[in-house]
């Protein structure tokens, strides 16, 4: 074999094996941006799920507290406004605009549930209600299991941003389509949400 043989050989090798991590790049890329991707999912199931629950919340409420209509109504326009900023979340999970859009509603609609439990305070058939209990204990479950699922969200934005942001990763990741970081899902009043929710009956 001639030295220039030799050469182009040991070149086609070299190209390969640079081809060949670059795809292993961009396949660890891919792989964790859609457990960031699957994440969200969990976070959106459960925070359906409690969606769901605000509107029986209130009309059980409803029937106790006659005199409390614009505090029942807050509540259910700040349900509204969350479950439109999770759909837009939904669409583009990780990305900044969209985390930011669902952080705010998500801090609506807790202060708006928050003014409600302390009106409810002024209503002692309504806190003695046994599908008020129920709801409540309904509530504070799903509240803990969207704090967990944001955690594993996080968790995996976090890996995803590690290794996109890592030599050499960093030099491929632009040109391969990663370009941006995912963002992360904080809530306004995150120390407040690393609490469990307090629904008193």
């Amino acid at each position: 074999m001639e030295i220039s043989t030799i050469v182009l050989l040991v070149l086609l090798v070299a190209v390969g094996l640079l081809l060949a991590y670059g795809v292993a790049i961009y396949n660890r890329l891919v792989t964790l941006q859609n457990r960031y991707g699957n994440a969200f999912a969990q976070i959106e199931v459960q925070l359906k799920r409690r969606y769901d629950l605000i509107p029986n919340l209130v009309e059980t409420a409803k029937a106790y507290m006659s005199h409390e209509r614009g505090t029942l109504q807050a509540v259910t326009e700040a349900r509204n406004g969350a479950l439109a900023g999770l759909q837009a979340a939904a669409a583009r999970p990780g990305e900044p605009g969209a985390m930011a859009e669902l952080a705010g509603a998500e801090g609506a609609l807790g202060a708006a549930l928050g003014r409600l439990n302390v009106v409810m305070e002024a209503y002692p058939d309504l806190k003695a209600s046994e599908n008020m209990r129920q709801l409540s204990e309904t509530l504070t479950s799903t509240e803990n299991r969207v704090a967990f699922a944001r955690q594993a969200f996080n968790d995996a934005v976090m890996q995803y941003n590690t290794y996109k942001q890592s030599f050499p990763p960093v030099l491929l990741a632009g040109p391969l389509g990663h370009r941006e970081d995912a963002a992360l899902l904080e809530f306004e009043d995150s120390a407040e949400i690393q609490a469990v929710p307090r629904v008193s009956f």
